[in-house]
């Protein structure tokens, strides 16, 4: 089917993507917007992992209050240069991370940042209650993969879905916005306080 240019400019609007991409990508899904959006986001995984190793020591921290001084949170976003770092693109970026964590109280940036300790007690008391469930042996471990994956995408920033857009990850929207300004992107630290509560630090 042939592809608008009202279309093109659609999909470049969502994702910040070139023209020449955003028109394959319509190309390749015969006009379905989600799709060429899913071909964009998989082409933007790709383009992040490229940038993956390239040092990123620029950046900005962003400060976020809510609530009327109830919650703070405090994000280091950091980028390649410096040109980026002050571009509206990425100050907008470390400002979605900040709201997200806000609104979701992640414990771990990354799923590696998780202690095998704590993975052994969540996967200890998955085990105990499967079994009090009467759920057959062969199956345990499955149930086990999956109430260890339901912890992750809840405490892990990166799994968590992204509270404005919960069809996609907050490393999938990273990644969108690497693919669109072309540095690697990495999320060093995240602070978040809350009044009367502990602190977490990251």
């Amino acid at each position: 089917m042939a592809i608008t240019t009202e279309q093109i400019k659609e999909l470049r609007a969502s994702t910040g993507a070139g023209i020449l991409d955003c028109r394959k990508a319509l190309e390749q899904a015969n006009g379905d917007m989600a799709a060429a959006l899913d071909y964009l986001r998989e082409k933007g995984l790709a383009t992040a992992a490229k940038r993956a190793e390239r040092q990123a020591s620029e950046g900005v921290v962003e400060i976020y209050s809510h609530g009327s001084g109830r919650v703070g949170v405090m994000v280091e976003l950091n980028c390649e240069t410096d040109f980026v770092a002050r571009s509206e693109a990425f100050r907008n970026l470390a400002h979605e991370l900040a709201l997200q964590v806000a609104a979701t109280s992640p414990l771990y940036i990354r799923e590696e940042d998780i202690p095998a300790d704590v993975l052994e007690h969540e996967a200890k008391i998955a085990t105990a209650k499967a079994r009090e469930e009467g759920k057959p042996d062969a199956i345990i471990p499955r149930i086990v993969e999956g109430t260890l994956n339901k912890y992750k995408d809840e405490f892990v920033l990166l799994r968590q879905a992204y509270i404005r857009d919960d069809s996609i990850s907050i490393q999938q929207l990273i990644n969108q916005n690497v693919a669109s300004i072309g540095e690697n992107v990495i999320v060093r630290r995240v602070v978040r306080w809350a009044l009367g509560e502990t602190t977490q630090e990251e």
